[in-house]
């Protein structure tokens, strides 16, 4: 990795030369290539996302007993009223779901999307062809009503993590989103012996559910130096700020002191 990673950067930047390109953007970039990419010249830029972690739980029950007292009380109600609510929720792959239910999943992510103002950018092809090539790569969580799925959390896994992707609904029911798309992922990875869920960007509410801020990193390299100055300007100022904001959301995490 030492000698191809610096001989990768070095191809990228000829060609974002040689095309003209106004810039060459790196994201969610992993811990051993942060210094060959800034000893190259690209710009660092921290990010804070909100990931949960195995600490070698037994089960779900075994994750809760490090919460506060108040703070379990609170998450266990919130999936009691899902339990209750007479929807059945299962676990597929991708290659235990066929192109019915898939065209049922992605009228969910994309009315869901349009609903909230966003562009849903996944025709229902493209599930219907990742399924089926990913197979166990590929993980939807979903509610039932009767026979019919009325909505789903479509996520990735790899062997150590699972991603949390998109999520879509057909009906309005309080705390059925925390259930699909994040403690039905924490059980899912206790059970597989997954060690880390990434749910996606954003969402301080995570951390009432057991995910903890952690620093990502993008980099950047800008062709016009006016432009690089005000970007590297901007980054240097925001990266205090960002670790003030992770040292901060870190203190709002419901466990106990002692953990």
């Amino acid at each position: 990795r030492e000698a191809v990673a610096p001989a990768l950067i070095e191809a990228a930047l000829e060609i974002t030369s040689r095309l003209g390109a106004s810039s060459w953007q790196c994201l969610f970039v992993e811990d051993e290539d942060r210094a060959p990419l800034a000893a190259a010249g690209l710009l660092m830029r921290r990010g804070v996302q909100f990931h949960w972690f195995n600490r070698a739980y037994s089960d779900f029950d075994d994750f809760l007993a490090g919460f506060t007292a108040d703070k379990r009380k609170k998450l266990k109600r919130e999936r009691r009223a899902v339990a209750e609510s007479g929807l059945r929720l299962e676990t597929l792959h991708g290659d235990e779901i066929d192109a019915t239910l898939w065209h049922s999943f992605h009228r969910q992510y994309r009315d869901t999307f349009v609903r909230y103002g966003n562009h849903p950018a996944f025709p229902a092809e493209f599930f219907i062809e990742a399924g089926a090539l990913l197979g166990r790569r590929l993980v939807v969580f979903v509610a039932f009503m009767d026979e019919t799925p009325v909505a789903s959390a479509i996520c990735y896994r790899d062997a150590n993590t699972l991603y949390g992707r998109h999520w879509g609904t057909a009906v309005e029911l309080p705390g059925l989103h925390f259930e699909l798309c994040y403690y039905q992922g924490i059980e899912y990875c206790i059970r597989q012996g997954l060690q880390r869920f990434e749910p996606g960007a954003q969402g301080e509410h995570k951390l009432a559910r057991g995910f903890e801020p952690v620093a990502t990193w993008s980099a950047f390299w800008i062709a016009h130096p006016g432009m690089r100055r005000a970007v590297n300007d901007f980054i240097t100022r925001e990266d205090t700020a960002m670790q003030d904001y992770e040292a901060e959301t870190a203190s709002r995490l419901p466990f106990k002191t002692a953990d």
